[in-house]
């Protein structure tokens, strides 16, 4: 049971960032959101690793990781202007949809996933496309609800890098995790130096990021040591469960409400990712 409770350790520790990540990227530039943030889960971890006193892995555990980090940079970058732009309790679930891109991987080396798991990635794929429509403003009919592509960029990024850092842990799950963050963090660093964003925040900001830099490092470390401990699709459909965390903040603290027609493809994508655990 420790891989499971590993991974739903993850998914709320995810859930709580993101939140967080979305109020703060709606009041600060995303770039200054990723880059600051990024910088204090990238510190936590390397005084836990330094701490711990192992030396790194063999260079091609260290190349998954890093591989990790490019496709968490994307996912991260969409999904925190996703929960920006658009609503959380749409947007949050269809970026856990990247559950299914482990779960294909793994059929792809020979696991084969049970009836209820294939009913399960229907289930959420059709929550994906309940979720992703909304009326329109005026009236029109219905068209796809604000961030719902970004949400979608978010899974495939996710689903990457569950796939990379579930490889890279293979051989040491912090290291795993430190690599990956150096890589994400590397690649935001650029992008801040050729954007040029004011990375300069107030007082009242720079905890919040920081404590969103540890959250999302937390995350990462709790499901590498959750895939050394069970199954990468067990592990990385139960980590995914963390848009539970940020759609019930949404609702509590935002008072967000959505269309009943999105509110079914939430519920489905949600018992969607609960077959493909049940499986």
């Amino acid at each position: 049971m420790t891989g499971p409770i590993l991974a739903l350790a993850a998914s709320l520790s995810w859930g709580v960032g993101d939140f967080l990540a979305g109020l703060s990227s709606r009041k600060l530039q995303l770039l200054t959101v990723l880059v600051v943030s990024q910088a204090a889960g990238l510190a936590s971890l390397a005084v836990l690793v330094a701490a711990r006193g192992n030396g790194p892995p063999e260079a091609r555990y260290l190349l998954y990781a890093a591989l990790a980090g490019i496709a968490g940079a994307i996912g991260l970058a969409a999904l925190y202007r996703g929960l920006a732009v658009g609503s959380m309790s749409v947007v949050a679930p269809i970026s856990a949809t990247a559950a299914v891109i482990p779960v294909a991987a793994g059929v792809l080396t020979g696991e084969r996933p049970s009836g209820a798991q294939g009913a399960g990635i229907g289930l959420a794929l059709a929550g994906v496309v309940l979720a992703s429509r909304e009326s329109r403003p005026d009236g029109g009919g219905r068209g796809v609800a604000q961030g719902v592509g970004l949400a979608l960029v978010a899974a495939l990024g996710f689903g990457l890098l569950l796939v990379a850092l579930g490889a890279a842990s293979d051989a040491d799950a912090l290291w795993a995790t430190l690599a990956m963050r150096a890589t994400s963090f590397t690649l935001l660093a650029v992008a801040a130096f050729i954007v040029r964003p004011a990375l300069a925040v107030g007082r009242d900001n720079l905890p919040v990021l920081a404590l969103i830099g540890v959250l999302d490092a937390a995350g990462n470390a709790l499901f590498a040591l959750a895939t050394t401990e069970s199954l990468l699709s067990v592990a990385a459909v139960l980590a995914q469960l963390y848009p539970v965390v940020t759609v019930l903040l949404a609702r509590v603290v935002l008072g967000e409400r959505i269309s009943r027609p999105q509110q079914v493809g939430v519920v489905s994508a949600f018992a969607g990712i609960a077959l493909i655990t049940a499986g």
